[in-house]
């Protein structure tokens, strides 16, 4: 299976059915409790995200070339998981999920929130590592307005 459809290198690794199974129950547990932080912090992004990262990473941080593509295949992973789920996977939610997954690992990361204003105002959010995006980044014409 080819693995990374954002901008970067393309890597080639394949989850087992049961690393499928365990990131798909970790997906899912993330979702819930993004959603019970946005609620609880009245739709605060950057509490939520403080939030997120307040956790011990589970054992030692990968670093560098390992840490993106732990992210590249995270990024995947949570894009699909949560498109094919009935409710609520927008670019936000997508976004944090995934902050939350890296943040599990030790792994650091940046949430962009863009829009591009006037009749046609567009927002998307997404995540970066290093300045590369590990959710799709949309427009090219978009204004970061919130890095976090």
């Amino acid at each position: 299976m080819t693995v990374g459809t954002t901008p970067g290198p393309r890597l080639e690794y394949r989850f087992s059915l049961a690393e499928k199974r365990q990131l798909a129950a970790e997906i899912a547990a993330a979702y819930v409790r993004v959603r019970w932080l946005l609620w609880r912090t009245g739709s605060d992004v950057p509490r939520t995200v403080e939030r997120l990262r307040a956790v011990e990473p589970v054992g030692d941080p990968p670093g560098g070339e390992e840490a993106d593509r732990a992210g590249l295949r995270l990024g995947r992973a949570v894009a699909r998981g949560l498109s094919r789920l009935p409710f609520d996977s927008r670019c936000l939610m997508r976004s944090l999920v995934l902050l939350s997954l890296l943040a599990r690992r030790g792994i650091h990361s940046t949430l962009v929130i863009a829009v591009r204003p006037g009749p046609t105002f567009e927002s998307h959010a997404w995540v970066e590592r290093d300045s590369v995006p590990l959710l799709h980044r949309g427009h090219p014409d978009l204004r970061r307005i919130l890095e976090v």
